[in-house]
């Protein structure tokens, strides 16, 4: 059994070979200065490089550091959730590999957490290195629309630099492109203390960003699709159920409107197939039934779903 440890350090990484060493440098520089015991996870999310190569060697020569290779790119929510689940540390960070995020934030981020009795905080990269047209100004507007609609206050939803407390890693399911989420997620698991603290941004000094400019549309799709889960994902048929019976109601109402006017007024009129009416009917009705059958699949698939792995590892760093 492993022993725990006050902080874990949730690292993932796509090709960031030139990065690693001087990254672990930095945070053992820090940590040399602290009480606090840490462990080093760092995730390789199927990098093309050197990558792996590097972090077998830094687990070989401390015994801080643990390595999770996978057998390709599955994505950074994948890498995170990976990570999370080895993490033995009462305390979470998660940042980047690119020495964007500096470890001498961590302790800081750490005693806030613990003197606020937060369960979470994130970073806020208020002075930017990046692009303002390109990089700033999207983000600006992307954490904008994410505060309105998750009702959570937060400048930099997508700032790498956060610290949770353990259970609140362990509770949350992190999947798809949801790592912008992450705060959203888990106050949607009753963990909503969550406080916010100025970060320092470095410039990358290697390599180039992962990210394009479409990760701003994906992280408008991705923040719609979650306040649909949230406010519905639990009772799939309070929202499928509702519309359907609306359709199903309004369609009735047609029918029942032709039906009579056939019968008793318009005798001779022509035949209720010929009549606009009856096609929005039947398709108002067949609507209907369809978001009701909807609803009851949704409903019997979160009944009976079970925990698959969206990810498959390739190697582990052996444990010293």
């Amino acid at each position: 059994m492993q022993n725990a440890v006050d902080i874990s350090l949730v690292i993932p990484l796509l090709n960031e070979e030139e990065s690693l060493v001087p990254l672990h440098q930095w945070i053992a520089e820090v940590f040399s200065n602290h009480k606090h015991s840490y462990e080093v996870i760092f995730i390789d999310d199927g990098s093309s490089d050197e990558s792996w190569k590097v972090i077998t060697s830094l687990a070989e020569s401390n015994s801080t550091v643990k390595g999770i290779q996978f057998v390709r790119n599955f994505g950074k929510s994948q890498a995170l959730h990976a990570g999370f689940e080895l993490a033995q540390g009462n305390y979470i960070v998660t940042l980047d590999a690119d020495l964007q995020d500096s470890p001498e934030e961590i302790p800081n981020l750490i005693n806030t957490l613990i003197e606020q009795k937060l369960d979470l905080i994130s970073g806020w990269k208020k002075k930017r290195f990046d692009s303002f047209l390109f990089k700033n100004l999207p983000s600006k507007l992307f954490n904008w629309a994410a505060r309105r609609v998750s009702g959570i206050y937060l400048h930099d939803f997508n700032c790498g630099l956060k610290a949770y407390r353990k259970e609140v890693v362990k509770t949350i399911d992190v999947h798809g492109e949801m790592h912008r989420y992450i705060p959203v997620l888990a106050a949607n698991e009753g963990f909503n203390k969550i406080g916010e603290q100025v970060v320092q941004h470095q410039a990358r000094q290697f390599g180039h960003t992962k990210f394009g400019a479409d990760r701003f549309f994906k992280g408008f799709l991705d923040l719609i699709t979650l306040w649909f889960i949230n406010r519905f994902g639990k009772q799939p048929m309070h929202f499928f159920g509702l519309w359907g019976t609306l359709m199903l109601l309004v369609g009735f109402g047609f029918t029942l409107y032709l039906g009579i006017d056939k019968l008793f007024f318009n005798i001779q009129a022509r035949l209720i197939t010929e009549r606009p009416e009856f096609y929005i009917a039947l398709t108002l009705m067949l609507l209907g039934s369809q978001f009701f059958i909807a609803g009851f699949l949704g409903e019997i698939i979160l009944r009976s779903q079970r925990s698959n792995n969206r990810y498959n590892i390739k190697t582990l760093t052996k444990t010293k």
